[in-house]
């Protein structure tokens, strides 16, 4: 019989490429991550990895079984869904990650109306780059997130990880007063100007870097920041220009000009794959719903 926690490691191995990264994102010393791969290929009987001095690769055998686990971990997903006593109600820890503008947007809003309709639950979030939040949902530090993506950034297909929409919002250029453009230019006419961007590798600075590729010129980058409200002080000050989300523009300094742009920004809400009709799952998504007015 395979044991279902080492095939955990396997795909994990699958996905991250090493063992030392298994390790470190299980908790796990690398010893004991190898340890528990051997005893999956004496279960499995064939040959799952191929070791060339401290390199591990997986072989043709140890791929299919990574597919076998994906449907394997998802359906035991959703057997601890279907086991939730909902009539006892819902009770202990919900692990949330969310990205900042929407812990400070809506999502305490929709905390207060969950913890009224299920008082056992406690909730408990925790901010993070949507770039992170697959590794967090596979390695259990997380029962359900936020993440966005931009329409020239889809969030990309992450493997036992599912996602659904949840909202969506404008995209604004951020300048000041003094370098306002005429109302319906598009953003190539910012394209003399100093740039804010976020950190590289976020989903936020390349949605940036080709918005303006898409408007036929990189932008020259000045400052890289990453919370919008930083990023609106420093255009007030004159520091350059910026796209920002509308949840990042609700309260603008008095100086600072909002050009609507054609890019929409898409939130979505993820989960392991065969969590979606966990009790406490859709209940945190109808608690969204409300505090989105949807």
């Amino acid at each position: 019989m395979l044991d279902v926690r080492r095939l955990r490691l396997l795909r994990e191995l699958a996905l991250r490429g090493t063992i030392a990264a298994v390790a470190q994102a299980m908790a796990f010393t690398p010893s004991a991550v190898s340890q528990q791969l051997s005893a999956l290929e004496r279960e499995a009987g064939v040959e799952l990895l191929q070791r060339t001095g401290r390199r591990v690769t997986l072989t043709a055998a140890g791929h299919t079984l990574v597919g076998h686990a994906e449907a394997v971990l998802a359906r035991l997903e959703q057997a601890q869904a279907d086991l939730v006593n909902t009539e006892a109600g819902l009770t202990g820890p919900l692990r949330i990650g969310a990205f900042p503008s929407a812990t400070q947007a809506f999502i305490p809003a929709a905390l207060s109306a969950l913890v009224t309709e299920h008082p056992g639950l406690e909730p408990r979030v925790a901010e993070l780059d949507p770039a992170l939040v697959a590794d967090a949902l596979r390695a259990g530090e997380l029962d359900v997130a936020l993440v966005h993506d931009y329409d020239l950034v889809p969030f990309p297909a992450e493997a036992g990880v599912r996602t659904e929409p949840l909202y969506r919002e404008a995209m604004f250029l951020a300048s000041t007063i003094d370098h306002a453009q005429s109302p319906g230019a598009g953003l190539d006419a910012w394209r003399a100007e100093p740039w804010i961007v976020a950190t590289a590798g976020t989903r936020c600075h390349t949605m940036t870097i080709r918005a303006c590729q898409a408007a036929g010129f990189l932008p020259h980058i000045r400052h890289r920041i990453d919370e919008f409200a930083t990023v609106l002080a420093f255009v007030a000050a004159g520091h350059g220009v910026a796209l920002v989300p509308e949840l990042g523009a609700v309260d603008p300094p008095a100086n600072v000009v909002l050009t609507k742009l054609p890019i929409a920004r898409h939130t979505r809400i993820a989960f392991r794959a065969g969590a979606d009709r966990h009790p406490a799952i859709a209940a945190f998504t109808a608690a969204l719903d409300d505090a989105l007015g949807h």
